[in-house]
């Protein structure tokens, strides 16, 4: 089993290069860095987690720059959203955003998306939560045509372009792998239809278990499956390795640089021991 990081970059905490300098150092497999562009002050979206919403939502880097930055100062370390917001971006410019990172970074870029939770900052970029699955879905379709094609075009309902050039296309061919994030059916379809690997949310191995079973009977393949924000806890790993995870990525909280590199150094022992 791989090891990776998935946690917030804001103002506040490490700088991206430091970071990934200590990453690669510590032979971590990728990292994935989580999105939001704004949050609305009143919000009727309670927070997933509970409780009041982190100030790092508000505080987020940009994911595309700051993965660049990253990709500066690695040679190896992958780069993924985790997730990026795709009902809140326009697929054109995500597109060649993504193909971008992926041609300075040598074909390391990983993109990572789902269709969100918090329905008001939803709403400012213009989307209906209630399409946003479809919406979503046709995004990606569009990105995959502007990737993969020399004149590409696309007509549906929320996305329609006649054909355009784009470039630069994707180092990866035939396009960067896409890590589809969610549960249930509806983001396990879209596993089937244009995912290349689960992005799961953080549970016990016993509650994954069922779920990655059910995800690949739904996608009708062996599909690999990234496990996000995963606790510092080598007994869980083990769990987790058993189940046939492919990647683990520890949550690391959003602090200054020393402390930082102190919370690596103490994931990187766990990882060790799978070595």
């Amino acid at each position: 089993m791989k090891f990776g990081v998935s946690t917030f970059v804001t103002d506040q905490g490490i700088r991206p290069a430091p970071l990934g300098r200590a990453l690669e150092e510590r032979g971590f497999d990728a990292l994935f860095i989580a999105e939001h562009s704004h949050i609305p002050v009143e919000r009727r979206t309670p927070y997933p987690g509970g409780g009041d919403l982190p100030e790092v939502y508000y505080r987020t880097l940009d994911p595309f720059v700051t993965l660049a930055a990253v990709a500066t100062v690695t040679r190896r370390l992958l780069l993924g959203t985790g997730i990026a917001l795709l009902v809140q971006r326009d697929p054109i410019t995500t597109a060649s955003e993504v193909a971008s990172l992926d041609l300075i970074s040598d074909g390391r870029a990983v993109f990572g998306v789902g269709a969100g939770w918090n329905r008001e900052e939803m709403e400012n970029h213009g989307t209906d939560p209630s399409t946003r699955g479809r919406l979503m879905d046709e995004r990606l379709r569009a990105i995959r045509e502007l990737w993969t094609k020399e004149k590409a075009e696309f007509h549906g309902e929320f996305v329609n372009f006649d054909p355009v050039f784009q470039w630069p296309k994707p180092v990866q061919r035939p396009h960067p792998p896409i890590y589809v994030g969610g549960g249930g059916d509806a983001a396990f379809r879209r596993i089937a239809a244009v995912g290349d690997a689960w992005l799961a949310n953080s549970g016990s191995p016993e509650e994954l278990r069922p779920q990655i079973e059910r995800m690949r009977e739904v996608a009708g393949r062996e599909v690999p499956v990234t496990l996000y924000a995963m606790p510092e806890d080598a007994e869980v790993a083990e769990g987790y390795q058993r189940i046939g995870v492919e990647r683990a990525l520890f949550y690391l909280p959003t602090m200054p640089e020393a402390e930082t590199i102190a919370r690596l150094d103490s994931m990187a022992r766990i990882a060790a021991r799978f070595q």
